[in-house]
């Protein structure tokens, strides 16, 4: 496992980075993207989407009407997390199942991840849901968009650990996938918010 960075020349196949880690680099100061930790939903010729992971908001999940039969088994901190600046109406949700469970109301990411639909919550909990996030909007590139951010170094590609959507301390994910990596990536860990002051 561990990290990748994509070099300048180096091609990016379709598909290669859904179910795995974007880790903005420090110097990607996009405020919608800065130390941010995204799970790559899908990418294709088409483009790519995902969720950022590490930006909690403040309304617990128990304050929507429509999120009522999920408050109960969403994680802690059972709040709605700031997706994306992509449409911020649409609610998504992402759930870690039990092995070998699943029915159309649940799209696997990787094994065990999957998106599920909010509005299905009794196909959904019959799959074996065993933790559950849900998050406002989400992260979108058009075709080409994320291989050029990948190719300029914006982004690390890194392998995702199922519990990654699920973190209770989300706001320190950033510095955790790095510090996992080992070796020169466990460094930037280390690096301050502000380059300036390095």
């Amino acid at each position: 496992t561990g990290g990748h960075i994509v070099g300048q020349n180096e091609p990016v196949p379709g598909r290669w980075t859904k179910g795995r880690l974007l880790v903005a680099t420090p110097t990607l100061d996009d405020p919608h993207f800065a130390r941010t930790v995204v799970l790559v939903l899908e990418h294709t010729g088409t483009g790519a989407a995902g969720v950022v992971l590490n930006r909690p908001g403040v309304d617990p999940v128990d304050t929507y009407p429509e999120l009522a039969a999920w408050a109960a088994v969403a994680s802690a901190p059972t709040v709605v997390f700031a997706g994306g600046p992509v449409q911020t109406d649409a609610l998504i949700g992402l759930a870690r199942m039990e092995r070998g469970r699943s029915n159309d109301a649940v799209v696997e990411i990787v094994e065990g991840l999957a998106s599920v639909d909010l509005a299905r919550a009794d196909e959904v909990m019959s799959a074996g849901v065993t933790a559950l996030r849900i998050y406002r909007g989400y992260a979108g590139w058009s075709p080409g968009q994320l291989e050029a951010e990948l190719a300029s170094g914006s982004w690390m590609v890194l392998e995702a650990s199922p519990t990654d959507a699920f973190s209770d301390q989300p706001r320190e994910l950033w510095r955790e996938v790095l510090r996992r990596q080992g070796g020169r990536l466990s460094w930037i860990a280390g690096a301050p918010e502000d380059l300036s002051n390095n």
